[in-house]
């Protein structure tokens, strides 16, 4: 396992992403959500460790304590950012996986980089704007209502800020204000429902049966939205199905 910092050139300034790499063989982007990059480090070690795969998993700037340069604000810009690392790392027939706004990211990774992106995992993600079933209000929650409706089990998921650390509590602010700067209040993109239909990627949609977050019905609007896309519902979890059920996640994989 190696972790290196790439500084990719875009046309707001210099964006610096730190990409830890485990394993080898065909290409693996995993793409966090708002819980953060540790969300997928373990699973990102047991699917290295698995199949014979070489697995990125970078770290949002901005999460995790790196730095945001100002001008990277939007979930598309993000995207932007890793299609010009996989241009830098001329990688192709790359899968993108990502959970909740990751799995937004991965889908418009997806729509920016065609070439080089061969299948999308979308997992409990976000950016639709859905009248028939809208995602929670996040931004209005309190972290302990954040974990009674992500997890499939909230018992042992809760977070005692108290009980951090003045450097883990600076972290997990500075990760609220990345997820705020990415995906806006709404954590949602109008246009997004209708540009899904130029995806080329194999698409599978994921979603975790007990995710009250983004519900199920959410998921299977996303599914249609993406031309051929399958949908796979996982019992036993929530909105993070790689940590609840990561057997079932891995399966997916192989």
């Amino acid at each position: 396992m190696s972790s290196r910092t790439y500084t990719l050139s875009m046309p707001y300034g210099d964006v610096p992403v730190t990409v830890t790499e485990r394993g080898a063989g065909a290409p693996v982007v995993l793409l966090h959500g708002g819980a953060g990059p540790d969300s997928f480090a373990g699973f990102g070690d047991e699917l290295a460790a698995r199949f014979p795969l070489r697995v990125l998993t970078p770290v949002h700037p901005g999460f995790g304590g790196t730095p945001r340069p100002e001008g990277l604000d939007s979930i598309r810009k993000l995207a932007e950012v890793y299609a010009r690392l996989l241009a830098e790392l001329d990688l192709t027939g790359v899968t993108v996986a990502g959970n909740s706004i990751g799995g937004w990211v991965a889908a418009e990774v997806a729509l920016a980089a065609p070439d080089r992106v061969s299948r999308l995992l979308v997992i409990d993600g976000a950016g639709l704007v859905s009248a028939e079933h809208p995602p929670a209000d996040f931004p209005s929650l309190t972290l302990d209502q954040v974990t009674e409706l992500s997890w499939a089990n909230p018992e042992g998921h809760r977070i005692d800020l108290s009980a951090l650390t003045d450097a883990q509590r600076a972290i997990f602010g500075g990760n609220r204000a990345a997820l705020a700067a990415y995906s806006g209040p709404s954590m949602s993109d109008p246009s997004l429902a209708g540009r899904l239909s130029g995806i080329t990627a194999d698409t599978l949609v994921v979603w975790g049966e007990a995710d009250r977050m983004f519900t199920p019905g959410y998921g299977k609007e996303y599914a249609a939205a993406i031309p051929g896309a399958a949908f796979r519902l996982l019992p036993g979890a929530g909105h993070l199905p790689q940590l609840e059920t990561p057997e079932a996640m891995l399966a997916l994989f192989g």
